[in-house]
């Protein structure tokens, strides 16, 4: 009789393994095997199972409502607010509900995946050999199979609660993180375009603080100004002085080039920003004889009699100029805010 007619239960034990595979010389420890599968109560009720799907489902639906009450926290909660916790103590009321509601909704994502694997999905033990690192077509087509099988044994095409709630919390998490981002930084907002100059806006003598007059300035003289209601005691004077620098020349109407200069202009009187176009340094050298300015940082120079265009210098572009007149006070006014952003050119520039 050979060892293939004795019954499996009489052979020795270190031949013999729950599935009758031996062991030889080349395979000196026999296989152990797997233990019978036992299913679980939601294999064999589907009573259970529905348990099992509404379980998942809530966890996933919990998700959801954590993510929109991390959004919520977020807008609605003072970030100054604190909050007391046992046994925390005291600590910030939005951290405190922005990592609770955060926590909760990644592990109730986690918790569903895995409370939907344990008791819906396949766990039928699969035993394969060790292949290759390079697939054969015969393994790949076999992986193209077990991925059919394994999404036709997670039943989400049969469970459709559990899909549906389970792509809600997915798609909403993210959110979380959008919303992160505004921390990031300040909301684009159109500062640099605007400045304080407007229409009917005085032109201030930056060293006496009096209005100027046409009579004020001389041919020849570089005179700085601010716009009317600007004081350096005030807590935005050195942003908003930043860019509404002014300053001001009085140059002969005949030596004016640029046609657009004259016309913005009163007698000869010509306003241009006083913030250098490359990095934004203050100008404050003045050629009378030339009309030429220079910024003492990199020497970029400008002829304000043709429109402050650059002639020398790595800056881009030529100094916006402020148009202006005289009041019924006899006073020199702004008759509008630069039309072009003042100081060096930045992203939205073009």
């Amino acid at each position: 009789m050979s060892s293939q007619d004795i019954p499996e239960e009489n052979l020795p034990a270190a031949q013999a393994t729950a599935h009758g595979e031996l062991a030889d010389e080349k395979h000196p420890f026999a296989d152990p095997g797997l233990p019978p599968h036992e299913h679980r109560i939601q294999d064999v009720d589907e009573r259970a199972a529905k348990r099992s799907e509404r379980s998942v489902a809530l966890m996933f639906t919990v998700s959801m409502l954590a993510t929109i009450g991390f959004i919520a926290s977020y807008v609605a909660i003072d970030h100054d607010k604190s909050v007391f916790v046992f046994p925390l103590g005291h600590i910030n009321a939005l951290n405190f509900a922005l990592g609770l509601t955060l926590g909760v909704a990644l592990f109730c994502i986690g918790a569903g995946a895995v409370h939907w694997a344990r008791t819906l999905m396949s766990d039928v033990e699969v035993a394969d050999e060790r292949h290759p690192i390079e697939a054969s077509p015969e393994v790949r087509a076999k992986v193209h199979a077990d991925f059919k099988q394994g999404a036709k044994e997670s039943v989400i095409g049969r469970r459709k609660l559990i899909r549906n709630t389970m792509l809600g919390a997915v798609a909403l998490v993210p959110l979380s993180g959008v919303v992160l981002l505004r921390d990031l930084g300040p909301l684009p907002e159109d500062k640099l375009r605007h400045t304080l100059w407007s229409k009917g806006k005085l032109l201030v003598n930056m060293n006496t603080n009096e209005p100027l007059r046409p009579s004020d300035v001389a041919v020849g003289s570089l005179t700085f100004a601010k716009p009317e209601g600007l004081e350096e005691h005030d807590h935005a004077f050195q942003n908003e002085i930043a860019k509404a620098a002014l300053m001001i020349v009085r140059i002969q109407p005949d030596d004016i080039k640029d046609k657009r200069e004259l016309e913005w202009s009163h007698e000869g009187i010509v306003a241009y920003s006083k913030i250098c176009t490359h990095v934004g340094c203050p100008i404050s050298l003045y050629e009378q004889q030339t009309h030429h300015v220079l910024c003492p940082c990199h020497q970029s120079t400008f002829d304000l009699s043709d429109g402050a265009r650059v002639i020398f210098g790595p800056a881009g572009h030529a100094l916006p100029q402020l148009r202006i007149g005289v009041n019924d006070e006899g006073y020199l006014e702004a008759l509008g805010d630069f039309e072009e952003p003042v100081g060096p050119a930045f992203w939205e520039r073009g």
